[in-house]
């Protein structure tokens, strides 16, 4: 089940209608059978792995809390550990490891018969078993204590609105709201309503629209020239954007219309300045929990300049890693390590030259000529993340260095779709940003609030893309 299906609207009026008159332990308990009714919709074989992995992690909890023993504890800490780990690198990275073994026997002249296994991706499980490992760590290290009601942690996993594809939460921030009594305000109604709105013309009008141009950019065999290879990619920064922001505000729009706040998982990841700043605003969740469960026990920026930038390193790779079974993701991953760093040793020097840090300048001028480097600099990226191949990064890469003609643009075909989707947006986003929030909308004039709203519905219901395609972050 989808967001942007006939099916999910359907169930979640009917869940939403039996919320409301329902009391708050018995509301739990519709969320959790709602929960697992939306899992299952996608393919009920999986079900069972969300629910072993809810129970693993709920007893590891509870018998760690129950332990003074710190052997004791790291032993149930590594068990849960081990058993998320396992449950990742089997269903997700089996494949990708087992095709790479095979061709690296076959380079050295051996042939043996492997069985050939292929494993289906379970929906979601990058997320839910980020979810349940940073739940267990936080119990170890005693910043939470373990609940006891089964039923409230299975929510806590399951809660359908950011089960499949984020925010990835942490308990802290949820299992209180889900625990304790939620009252429903009409501010919350407001927001949820907007953010539901806008997140479906991110994802219908915006995303789903760009889709089908960005893929006949990084069709397999294309050769496209350069002009189109830099507008499809520009329309894959929108496509992607548009695609996972608009789950998120789904996701965030349905959970205030329960009285439940979800984190921002997006801000403006494209009108910054660094590749620090962006990753402070692009995929908030999935890179505050690499920063505290991966950057900062490996050392973080405790160590020597050498230390801190190899933990850079490693945290972005296996960031990349964590986006797919491919090695573009690892790529990927290593290429804004390689950012990072390098913003980082400038602003090392400019600090060291009495200068101000990049994320400080205010000047007009070089903050517009730092966005615009910034952006580019994550729109070659997001080239090595679209790609399907090395050799596909390669060509498009090379067609943009010795096939790039402005004449042999595709106005009609590419240009002109890209303007016409992207630019009404743009015009939010940049209000949001100007504005440094993402509610603004909600706060403006009564005329321009209105207008807004339905120039939103009237782009969204008309020109809409009702396909029903599925969330880029569904793969991952």
């Amino acid at each position: 089940m989808v967001f942007n299906s006939l099916h999910f609207v359907a169930f979640f009026c009917v869940v939403y209608a039996l919320y409301r008159v329902l009391p708050h332990r018995a509301q739990n308990v519709l969320l959790l059978v709602a929960s697992y009714y939306f899992y299952a919709a996608w393919d009920w074989r999986f079900l069972g792995l969300l629910i072993l992995s809810t129970l693993v992690d709920y007893t590891c909890a509870r018998a760690m809390a129950a332990s003074a023993d710190p052997r004791r504890r790291r032993q149930l800490l590594v068990v849960s550990i081990g058993f998320n780990l396992s449950l990742l690198g089997f269903f997700k990275y089996f494949n990708f490891f087992a095709q790479n073994l095979s061709t690296l026997v076959a380079a050295a002249g051996w042939h043996p018969d492997f069985v050939t296994l292929r494993v289906l991706l379970p929906i979601g499980i990058s997320f839910y078993t980020f979810v349940t490992m940073s739940y267990v760590i936080d119990v170890y290290r005693g910043e939470i204590p373990p609940t006891r009601n089964l039923v409230d942690f299975g929510v806590f996993v399951a809660f359908f609105p950011h089960l499949v594809a984020g925010p990835i939460l942490r308990a802290t921030r949820l299992l209180p709201q889900i625990a304790g009594e939620r009252r429903i305000t009409t501010t919350q109604i407001c927001d949820g309503l907007w953010l539901i709105a806008w997140g479906y013309l991110q994802k219908i009008f915006v995303a789903d629209n760009l889709a089908p141009l960005v893929a006949g950019v990084y069709a397999p065999g294309a050769h496209p020239p350069g002009v189109d290879v830099l507008i499809g990619t520009y329309a894959f920064a929108f496509q992607i954007l548009g695609d996972f922001a608009g789950y998120s505000n789904i996701a965030r729009g349905t959970s205030k219309l329960m009285g439940i706040e979800l984190i921002e998982n997006f801000r403006f990841p494209y009108f910054v300045s660094t590749p620090q700043a962006f990753w402070r605003n692009w995929h908030i969740s999935l890179s505050t929990w690499l920063r505290d469960y991966l950057y900062i026990p490996l050392g973080g920026n405790r160590g020597s300049p050498a230390q801190t930038r190899r933990n850079l390193f490693v945290t972005m790779v296996l960031g990349g890693l964590w986006h797919g079974a491919a090695w573009t993701f690892v790529a990927w991953g290593a290429y804004h390590g390689v950012l990072l760093i390098a913003y980082r040793t400038l602003d090392e020097w400019r600090i060291a030259k009495g200068r101000a840090s990049l994320d400080l300048v205010n000047a007009i001028g070089p903050r517009l000529i730092g966005w615009l480097v910034m952006f580019h600099l994550t729109c070659v990226g997001w080239l090595i993340f679209r790609a399907q191949s090395f050799g596909q990064v390669l060509d498009l890469a090379g067609a943009i260095g010795t096939r790039f003609s402005p004449s042999a643009l595709n106005v009609s075909g590419l240009l002109v779709p890209f303007l016409l989707v992207t630019l009404p947006f743009v015009a939010i986003h940049a209000i949001e940003a100007w504005c440094d929030d993402l509610l603004v909308v909600r706060k403006l004039p009564l005329p321009l609030r209105y207008s807004i709203y339905a120039a939103t519905g009237w782009l969204t219901l008309l020109f809409g893309n009702f396909g029903g395609a599925d969330f880029i972050y569904f793969q991952f």
